[in-house]
């Protein structure tokens, strides 16, 4: 158990930081400030990020592909799910995972480096007994999915007998209990999805030698994951660190001093922060990526921070019933010039990028906008954009006419720092 300390005075702050600074320290810790590292690619991504979340809704794609796509552009989908998935062989030695999937601020997919920091996690829901669903029999049930891994190699559900028993989607059938369990205590792995179906293996086959433990304690587990919340973010309050991998606000306490954060203030922020040293070391400057961003990324999955650094709102409302959605079923943030500037819920019909409801903060906004609906649709396989509708019918003409004139004369990338 991780010892739980009363919460201590917050330290002097080494350094007073303005709002702006903070929020270009935020995005070029999130890999949205400066070149893109095309070399480390992908899996340079998501070791910078920590964790990239997964979702079921694919509307443009997937959120684990929109992630690196918003950093690094076109890159191609099946050389993102290549990236995250495949591994990469070694002589005389197994081949080394590059990722695996499990619980952090979601279901995340995870650098491989990180399975020794989940340690803790496995550790409490061992302790727990059970998450979702208790098996009748979890003895026989876990030794059966087990017995099969070890006989049969990566299994599917379906291929290890079935997710349910045919009634609704959390009728879990026991051997999906099983694998789940056996996923949540670290004896199962998913180092794999194919078709967006879990491989699971086990740990010992798959997870390399020299990462498969659990020798560290809950306090240098949690010390990690903070350090590492805090460089992702490159300047956070108590809150923001505890929810990029869903701690509790007592575990960052105990462990803040020791994670080489320095404790800064912010302009306007109520609460004091820490910053990353590396964060704080040069003045953060370089091109602004204009991207559309996917709901679940992580530099807007924290509404509270998306709103106190960028002064934007956002609400996912595709579990809204649809007459009372304001921005529409997947409504993705534009980023520009290093600010939130609109919103638009995109579809695909054929060859056409459809904008089903947009929302734009300005006229600034509209070149953007067609930029980076344009980009978007080209990544997807779209050769055209139509925008349906729009809150500002001036703006909306705006766009229609900047998308012609983009299809013209290509985007213009913002370069300002």
């Amino acid at each position: 158990m991780t010892a739980v300390t009363q919460r201590q005075p917050a330290p002097r702050p080494v350094t007073a930081l303005s709002a702006d600074e903070a929020r270009r320290m935020a995005l070029r810790a999130q890999g949205l400030l400066g070149a893109p590292d095309r070399r480390a690619g992908v899996r340079g991504t998501l070791r910078r990020l920590g964790a990239v979340q997964l979702d079921t809704i694919s509307v443009l794609a997937r959120s684990h592909e929109l992630v690196p796509y918003a950093r690094l552009g076109a890159v191609g989908r099946s050389a993102v799910e290549s990236a995250y998935w495949s591994a990469s062989p070694e002589a005389d030695a197994p081949a080394r995972p590059h990722s695996f999937e499990y619980w952090s601020h979601a279901a995340c997919i995870l650098p491989i480096e990180e399975w020794p920091h989940f340690a803790f996690r496995r550790r409490a829901r061992r302790a727990k007994g059970h998450r979702w669903h208790v098996m009748k029999d979890s003895a026989r049930s876990c030794a059966a999915v087990l017995d099969r891994l070890k006989a049969d190699g990566p299994l599917t559900t379906s291929q290890l007998g079935g997710g349910r028993n045919g009634g609704e989607w959390w009728d879990w059938s026991e051997t999906k209990i099983a694998v789940e369990w056996l996923l949540d205590t670290g004896d199962v792995v998913c180092t794999e999805r194919r078709g967006w179906k879990r491989i699971y293996d086990l740990a010992e086959r798959a997870v390399p030698d020299p990462l498969l433990h659990d020798d560290l304690d809950d306090t240098a587990c949690i010390r990690r994951l903070v350090a590492q919340a805090g460089a992702a973010m490159g300047v956070a309050t108590r809150a923001d660190l505890a929810d990029y991998h869903r701690l509790k606000g007592e575990q960052v306490d105990a462990v803040i001093e020791d994670t080489g954060l320095v404790p800064v203030t912010v302009e306007g922020w109520a609460k004091p922060a820490w910053a990353d040293p590396e964060a704080l070391a040069a003045a953060p400057r370089g091109r602004h990526r204009t991207t559309l961003l996917s709901p679940f990324d992580s530099l807007i999955w924290d509404r509270p921070r998306t709103e106190r650094i960028f002064g934007f709102t956002h609400r996912l409302e595709a579990y809204v019933p649809k007459p009372q959605r304001i921005h529409g079923y997947f409504a993705m943030p534009l980023l520009a010039g290093g600010k939130l500037v609109g919103r638009v819920d995109p579809a695909r019909e054929g060859g056409t990028l459809v904008a089903r409801q947009l929302s734009l903060q300005g006229s600034k906004a509209v070149r953007p906008m067609a930029e980076a609906l344009r980009e978007a649709a080209a990544w997807v396989g779209c050769d055209s954009v139509r925008v349906e509708r729009c809150d500002d019918p001036r703006l909306a003409a705006a766009l229609r006419a900047e998308l012609t004139r983009t299809d013209e004369t290509g985007p213009e990338e913002d370069t300002t720092a």
